[in-house]
């Protein structure tokens, strides 16, 4: 993902794909967009997000819907539709969980040495581009879901 904001030609391309989805234009949608993109490449908290994007707020109650209705997640299975399969890679990446989800139900949470984890794996096409992922607890290896995400 590159480091700069999104070009014209590419905001045309995910206009059309959006549309497809019935996410339809408004004014601040680029915004939005652009906004979930920064914050993936910088890792920054909510809070923190630029105002030239908007109101964190507002950013972050829109990414919680549209993440609870399934928007986020068509999105990403529509922009994967069509991957290079001739090489494929697993990867997993352990994300520390805070010391009091251990108790949620219905989470991916273990317990380990290293404290209450998730794992986060992810299978990438032969340029690196992400075509499926699968949240689980910190103690399962990548070989236990590669079947799961080879299928997709």
């Amino acid at each position: 993902m590159p480091r700069t904001m999104l070009t014209d030609q590419h905001w045309q391309k995910l206009k059309v794909i959006l549309r497809n989805l019935s996410i339809h234009h408004n004014s601040n949608l680029r915004n939005f967009i652009e906004a979930i993109l920064y914050r993936i490449r910088t890792g920054c908290p909510w809070r923190d997000i630029p105002s030239c994007f908007g109101h964190s707020n507002s950013i972050f109650k829109r990414f919680n819907r549209w993440s609870s209705s399934g928007k986020l997640r068509r999105l990403f299975k529509l922009l994967a539709s069509c991957p290079d399969m001739e090489w494929i890679f697993i990867d997993g990446s352990h994300v520390r969980a805070h010391q009091h989800s251990s108790g949620i139900a219905n989470q991916s949470i273990s317990k380990s040495v290293g404290g209450n984890s998730s794992k986060i794996h992810l299978i990438v096409d032969a340029h690196g581009n992400p075509i499926d992922f699968m949240i689980t607890d910190g103690t399962t290896h990548d070989v236990k879901v590669a079947p799961d995400l080879i299928s997709t």
